[in-house]
């Protein structure tokens, strides 16, 4: 697979002549148990340089999830309580994404599931499945203990409610409208030259992390290869790794 970055790598030559800092994170959603596709994860990572932040479904977590997590290159953070679709029917998927009983227990209950398990390894940052949420949960987030919110498009604000840092991702290399498999390299990169001339120009929150999110276990070889080509590009290029982990008392 042969593949084009050079709308990339000059829009990034330009934020380097104009001093600019662009922090990356990498987020990686529906970990359940250690797998050879974890494994191969976080190997990447660690060749990066690179944390990969992983989003836990509370209701499955295996322990075998706590020695990957137990070190440098995997953060685990709150998927949801069980990654159940509770949407109403014609609606989108989501497992949070309008109020009904019990979700809120639900949501408390998976922060304090991953906390017995990863203790001080847990990023206590909520991130709902199908990356939709319900504002009314959005407002409840921090007195149920959890400091962050992450979702997918660039943030509105810093803060998505008193407390509540948000930290979302922007970049996602399957093709899910098209039934798995990789997007288009061409479409991603033009995608994330724009979102980067968006922070540029002001039009975006150009302190918020850049985001790529993955799903490791429907990856399949092109999948692997462009995360490791873009991830690679971009720090190649000075983009900043950025572990969420180490920023907990002062969230970008």
């Amino acid at each position: 697979m042969s593949i084009d970055w050079s709308p990339l790598t000059a829009e990034m030559a330009i934020w380097q002549r104009e001093a600019r800092v662009l922090p990356i994170w990498w987020r990686d959603d529906d970990a359940i148990k250690d797998s050879p596709a974890l494994a191969k994860l976080t190997g990447l990572a660690e060749t990066l340089g690179l944390p990969v932040h992983l989003a836990v479904i509370p209701k499955f977590a295996h322990p075998s999830l706590i020695g990957v997590c137990n070190g440098p290159w995997a953060v685990p953070m709150v998927h949801g309580w069980a990654h159940d679709n509770h949407a109403a029917q014609g609606q989108k998927k989501a497992e949070f994404g309008r109020p009904r009983a019990g979700a809120s227990d639900e949501m408390a209950q998976g922060l304090g599931t991953l906390k017995q398990m990863f203790a001080a390894d847990l990023l206590p940052l909520f991130v709902p499945p199908w990356n939709r949420i319900d504002a009314g949960y959005i407002a409840a987030l921090p007195d149920l203990g959890f400091a962050g919110l992450s979702t997918f498009t660039p943030r509105a604000a810093r803060l998505a409610a008193p407390g509540l840092v948000q930290i979302n991702t922007h970049i996602d290399p399957i093709f899910w409208k098209g039934g798995g498999g990789l997007v288009p390299p061409e479409a991603q990169i033009a995608a994330l030259v724009q979102n980067l001339q968006d922070r540029r120009f002001g039009r975006a929150d150009a302190t918020e992390p850049l985001g790529l999110l993955t799903h490791h276990l429907v990856h399949d070889q092109e999948i692997w290869a462009f995360t490791e080509a873009c991830l690679g590009t971009l720090l190649e290029a000075g983009a900043k790794p950025c572990n969420l982990h180490d920023l907990k008392g002062n969230l970008p």
